[in-house]
C-alpha cells in the first residue's frame, strides 16, 4: 500500500467510535477497514483533503488538472471558504474517477481472470469483501453521491433535508457493517439508519467551525432563523447564548435518533454486539462532551473522553440498547 492510503487509513483514530477494534475477528477487521478506507478516500476527495490529490488524479486516469495554487500539489483543504468553480471540477473529475474504480472492483469480482482491476490500492481491498459477502454497489455509490452533493449544496434548508443528505453520507456504512456481519433485516437496517444518521449530525455539531471554514453550513436553515444566529455568529471564536441554544436543541435532536435506533444492539449477540455498542456509544460520549463544553463548538472541536466512551459502551452492551 502506498503512502497516501496509509494515511488515510490511519484518519480512523480521530473517530468518534472504534472503527475496527481488537476484539473482532481479523477478517472482520480487514473488512471493515477496507470500508472505512472507501468512505475516507471518497469523503478526502470531495473535501480536498487527499494527501497527494495529484498523484490520485494520475493513478484514476483523470484528465482534469486541479487548480494552480502552491496546496494543489499536496493538499487542497488549505484553503478556507467554498472552492473556487476550478477546484469544484477537479473535485467531482476526481470522484467520477473513484466511481469508475468502483465499477472495476465490482467487475473483478465477478470476473477475477479477465476484468481490469482497480487502480487505486483502497480500491483494490474491496474485492474480496464484495466477493465473500455478496455486497451490492448502491452503499458504494451514494457515499460517493455523498460528495457531489457537498460541491454544490452548502446549506440545508430544513432538518429533513438534513437528513435526507445522511441518507447518502451516512446510513450507508451501517449497511455495509450489517451486511458483512450477515444480520441484515429490513428492521435493522432501520434501527442501523438512525444510528448512521445520529453520528452524522453528531459529528456536523462539533465541526461547525471547519465547515463554515469550507463554506457549508450543515445546520438548517430554519433554525438558524428560529434561534436568530447569522453566519457571522458562527465565524465568532467563541459561540454567544443564541449559537449555545441552537446547539443544544440539534444535540438533543441527534439524541433522539440514537435512542431510537440504539435498540439495533439487542438485536444481536456476541462481538457484532459489542461492536454496534461501541458505534452508539461514540455518538452519546460526543454529545456528552459537547455539553461538558457548555454547547460552544466554536472556541474548541468537542471529542468524546475514551473512558467514558468505554463506560457508556458497556452500559450499552449489557443494557442491549
Amino acid at each position: 500500500m502506498d503512502r497516501s492510503a496509509g494515511a488515510t487509513l490511519d484518519k480512523a483514530s480521530a473517530e468518534n467510535f472504534p472503527v475496527a477494534p481488537f476484539f473482532l475477528p481479523a477478517a472482520w477487521r480487514d473488512d471493515l477497514m477496507a470500508v472505512y478506507g472507501f468512505a475516507r478516500l471518497v469523503d478526502d476527495a470531495g473535501d480536498g483533503d487527499l494527501a497527494d490529490p495529484v498523484g490520485t488524479a494520475r493513478l484514476l486516469g483523470v484528465d482534469a488538472q486541479p487548480p494552480a495554487t502552491p496546496s494543489a500539489q499536496s493538499t487542497l483543504s488549505a484553503q478556507s471558504g467554498p472552492p473556487a468553480p476550478e477546484e469544484v471540477v477537479f473535485r467531482l473529475a476526481l470522484l467520477d474517477g473513484l466511481e469508475h474504480d468502483l465499477t472495476r472492483v465490482f467487475e473483478t469480482a465477478m470476473r477475477p481472470d479477465t476484468a481490469d482491476r482497480p487502480r487505486h490500492p483502497l480500491m483494490r481491498r474491496l474485492v474480496p469483501l464484495v466477493d465473500r459477502h455478496g455486497l451490492t454497489q448502491e452503499p458504494f455509490r451514494r457515499l460517493i453521491e455523498a460528495n457531489r452533493v457537498d460541491q454544490t449544496t452548502a446549506r440545508y434548508a430544513t432538518f429533513d433535508d438534513l437528513v435526507g443528505y445522511c441518507t447518502l453520507s451516512a446510513d450507508p456504512v451501517g449497511r455495509l457493517v450489517l451486511a458483512i456481519a450477515g444480520v441484515s433485516t429490513p428492521e435493522r437496517i432501520e434501527l442501523s439508519d438512525a444510528i448512521c444518521t445520529a453520528l452524522q449530525v453528531v459529528e456536523h455539531l462539533q465541526d461547525v467551525a471547519e465547515d463554515l471554514a469550507r463554506g457549508r453550513i450543515y445546520l438548517p436553515t430554519e433554525d438558524l432563523a428560529r434561534f436568530g444566529v447569522t453566519e457571522a455568529d458562527l465565524a465568532a471564536p467563541s459561540a454567544d447564548g443564541a449559537v449555545r441554544e441552537l446547539i443544544a436543541y440539534e444535540a438533543e435532536r441527534a439524541r433522539t435518533l440514537l435512542d431510537r435506533g440504539a435498540p439495533l444492539v439487542g438485536t444481536v449477540r456476541g462481538r457484532l454486539r459489542l461492536l454496534l455498542a461501541g458505534f452508539t456509544a461514540g455518538g452519546y460520549a460526543a454529545l456528552a462532551a459537547i455539553e461538558d463544553a457548555g454547547y460552544d463548538v466554536l472556541a474548541q472541536q468537542a471529542k468524546p473522553d475514551k473512558r467514558r466512551l468505554a463506560a457508556k459502551a458497556a452500559a450499552i452492551f449489557a443494557k442491549g440498547r
